[in-house]
């Protein structure tokens, strides 16, 4: 069977046993000719996601032509979700529905500012559709809705779509209601998958900066986030890529793959591509940058919002970082594993407790005794048992590892000690200013954390 021939049938398969069925529905003037769909899940975003839709009108009409965006404005049912957010989402259905199909915009929906975002929506050739996960009947379920379980129901609706439309290696991009895009976005994110034998790929992201002690917040978790998979990367881990939702990319057939979006209410991003990087090579867009909004947010357990609302909340010291030898221990780690052959569990643990005697209680935690004979079993050769191992070790696994170990005795560092000593081992020296522990002024961080963006910080040395 051709692989187009299988991937149709993953397709469907997925999309009758798997997708979220047809309780929800997409609103649109038209799907014909699309081959690429933005899914943007919209929770009370009305002040936000139409700026972030006229930065996706600026794309050239070539490209416009032949992508859908897709809004899944959602929400729990009253009590799970304030009347506020409700309302905000009504409002948003409301443009969403005139825009569509291209009624007026006065009254309820009367645009704030003539000339705006709306209007340059408007007049776009922008192809827009709507998911109505808010409106009574419609809602989330109270127990599981969240943004995981809205990115998956535009996941699912855009690849029944594209099934529909014969385009089963058609693209579905993901982004967040407050992320502005550049001008060549879409054409960078074919480009990458035109160029590159990838299931997936992961997009440039740079946080807007705002002021006040907001870009204190944003420029130290960036720092974090960037120094984390620069350090993955180091330790020549395949799962040293980013995880924002803002960020992903991935190929119809590849989602219907691994099963779709989580449904996860936080986190969704980073499982969702820890499953892809299990099937395919996940590339890097770095011809374009997507820029996701710093401001605080309580709705999820973790991640920008919560992170930035933490800091500004001074009840946890925001400057430490896992120590760079811990990703020395994962290197030596994965290594080693690159080169086994039949070796028994046993060596394996006894060759970890010289890497690190916290790497060998890890593996024991993991079970990993009973684990590695599995893995012998249903490999049927050296190349089949790496690639079955680099599967159980994943992204996940490799995080638990690392929490294990700071937790032991490789202690958190000053993030910008952790930062000089980690670009030096890969050959790129950044000037941090005076004194291995100080903590830079402000300035000085955002001159650092420029030069970290400038890198390539997924790239193995």
């Amino acid at each position: 069977m051709s692989g187009s021939m299988e991937t149709t049938r993953t397709v469907s398969k997925y999309l009758r046993h798997h997708a979220v069925g047809s309780h929800w529905s997409l609103v649109s003037a038209g799907t014909g000719g699309v081959d690429t769909v933005v899914v943007i899940p919209a929770l009370a975003e009305s002040a936000h996601l139409f700026k972030t839709l006229a930065s996706l009108a600026r794309n050239p009409e070539v490209d416009l032509r032949r992508t859908l965006v897709l809004c899944v404005i959602n929400n729990r049912p009253p009590g799970h979700a304030s009347p506020e957010d409700i309302a905000d989402n009504q409002r948003t259905l409301q443009i969403i529905d005139a825009l569509v199909h291209g009624r007026g915009l006065g009254g309820a929906v009367a645009r704030s500012a003539p000339g705006g975002p709306i209007d340059e929506i408007a007049a776009s050739s922008l192809r827009l559709a709507a998911v109505d996960a808010s409106s009574p009947g419609r809602e989330l379920p109270a127990r599981d809705g969240g943004v995981g379980l809205a990115r998956k129901i535009g996941g699912d609706l855009a690849l029944s779509l594209l099934h529909g439309e014969g385009g089963e290696d058609g693209l579905l991009l993901s982004l967040d209601a407050d992320t502005l895009v550049e001008a060549h976005y879409l054409a960078a994110v074919r480009e990458t998958f035109e160029r590159e034998d990838c299931v997936a790929s992961v997009v440039s992201f740079a946080h807007r900066l705002p002021g006040g002690g907001e870009r204190a917040a944003i420029i130290c978790y960036e720092l974090f986030l960037r120094y984390y998979v620069m350090g993955l990367a180091h330790a020549r881990s395949p799962y040293a890529f980013h995880s924002i939702g803002s960020t992903m990319a991935c190929r119809a057939g590849a989602y219907a793959a691994v099963r779709g979006m989580s449904r996860r209410r936080a986190g969704e991003d980073f499982y969702f591509l820890n499953k892809l990087a299990k099937v395919g090579p996940i590339a890097a867009t770095e011809s374009t940058t997507v820029h996701p909004s710093a401001r605080v947010s309580d709705r999820v357990p973790f991640g920008t919002g919560k992170r930035v609302g933490r800091f500004l909340g001074g009840g946890q010291e925001e400057y430490l970082v896992y120590d760079p030898a811990v990703f020395a221990v994962l290197r030596s780690w994965l290594s080693f594993l690159s080169s086994l052959g039949s070796s028994g569990a046993e060596e394996i643990l006894s060759r970890a407790r010289e890497i690190h005697p916290g790497l060998e209680e890890f593996l024991v935690t993991q079970r990993f005794r009973e684990v590695w004979p599995r893995l012998v079993a249903n490999s049927g050769s050296d190349e089949g048992l790496r690639r079955a191992f680099t599967h159980w070790f994943d992204g996940f696994r490799t995080m638990k590892l690392i929490h294990h170990l700071t937790r032991g005795d490789i202690p958190p560092v000053g993030m910008f000690a952790a930062l000089r000593r980690l670009t030096a081992a890969r050959g790129e020296e950044i000037s941090l200013g005076e004194g291995d522990g100080a903590l830079p002024d402000l300035r000085r961080q955002e001159e650092i954390l420029r030069r970290l963006r400038a890198l390539d910080g997924c790239r193995s040395k």
